[in-house]
């Protein structure tokens, strides 16, 4: 769960190139075949995801998107959002088993 205003900050899905190996650019030699332009972009290096580097304030569990303090279940539960921590939903009325 993230709010609108965390919505810019969620990770980007790489996607293949569309440029085939005919292009005048590939054949000038200024492009590669089969390059993904999320990794060989400048200045990537230090905003690469990293899968395993954010941990859950609460239950210590890996979170899966950049820049997030909760989990999806942490953050479901709470009604909050993952990144930022802002009351997104009212979870009073909810059926959950652990609260």
């Amino acid at each position: 769960m993230v709010c609108k205003k965390c919505e810019t900050k969620l990770s980007k899905v790489a996607a293949p190139d569309p440029f085939t190996a005919s292009s005048s650019s590939i054949k000038d030699g200024t492009r590669k075949v089969g390059e993904n332009k999320l990794l060989s972009r400048p200045g990537t290096s230090k905003n690469r995801f990293q899968p395993y580097q954010g941990k859950c304030k609460d239950c210590k569990q890996p979170v899966t998107q950049n820049k997030a303090k909760y989990c999806h279940g942490c953050a479901y539960k709470k009604g909050i959002c993952s990144i930022c921590g802002k009351k997104i939903l009212d979870t009073t009325s909810y059926v959950m088993s652990s609260k």
